[in-house]
């Protein structure tokens, strides 16, 4: 039931993700945070089975810390997508796979070009100009299709994500709480203020 977005722009990515966590109908939490920062431009937020999805994060943060630690270098976006993809492969060829799905969100520390990923619980990866995973999807793809461009700029991609979060507003039949929105430039990783309050009346 969570919500994951994802749009990139001329030198920026933004991740945006539900703030409720939710089992069935229940709301347990209202302000929970699906992203981790693996590194200076690299950002990962997840969705799915609750243990899963932060067990699952906090080993691939761990992971990415230890290797920038010992090499002295940090792991490009495209990188690290590779690696967290070989992680879910293994764990999907185990008696416990990890029931997780995720978008991997960063700017290329030498080429500065921003890039997402879309990952799912298959171990499938895809580079993708946005992207969605959760009830998102079935709301939000039409909205990033029409409007969504490269060279859109950082105030464009806000509105963008704007249109996307009033439709599910509109449509959605559960309360997700808003979204958390961090975004991903040369400046490296920040949150950005996001107005959820908004009153967005039915179509």
């Amino acid at each position: 039931m969570e919500v994951l977005l994802g749009i990139t722009g001329k030198d920026f990515v933004i991740l945006a993700a539900s703030k409720a966590t939710m089992r069935g109908p229940t709301i347990i939490k209202a302000e929970d945070d699906k992203t981790r920062q693996l590194n200076k431009s690299t950002v990962m937020a997840f969705s799915g089975e609750a243990g899963d999805t932060v067990q699952f994060a906090e080993y691939i943060q761990a992971n990415i810390q230890l290797y920038t630690m010992r090499n002295d270098a940090e792991l490009s976006p495209n990188a690290v997508a590779n690696f967290v993809r070989g992680e879910l492969a293994r764990s999907l060829r185990s008696r416990s796979p990890y029931m997780v799905n995720l978008l991997l969100g960063g700017m290329d520390p030498i080429s500065q070009e921003p890039s997402l990923y879309w990952v799912d619980y298959l171990a499938s990866l895809a580079p993708v100009p946005y992207a969605a995973h959760g009830y998102a999807q079935f709301y939000c793809l039409s909205i990033l299709d029409k409007h969504h461009h490269p060279d859109i700029n950082l105030e464009q991609g806000l509105k963008l994500l704007e249109m996307c979060t009033d439709e599910l507003k509109r449509r959605l039949p559960i309360d997700y709480k808003g979204v958390l929105v961090k975004v991903i430039s040369k400046d490296g990783v920040k949150e950005v203020d996001f107005d959820n309050n908004r009153i967005v009346t039915s179509a």
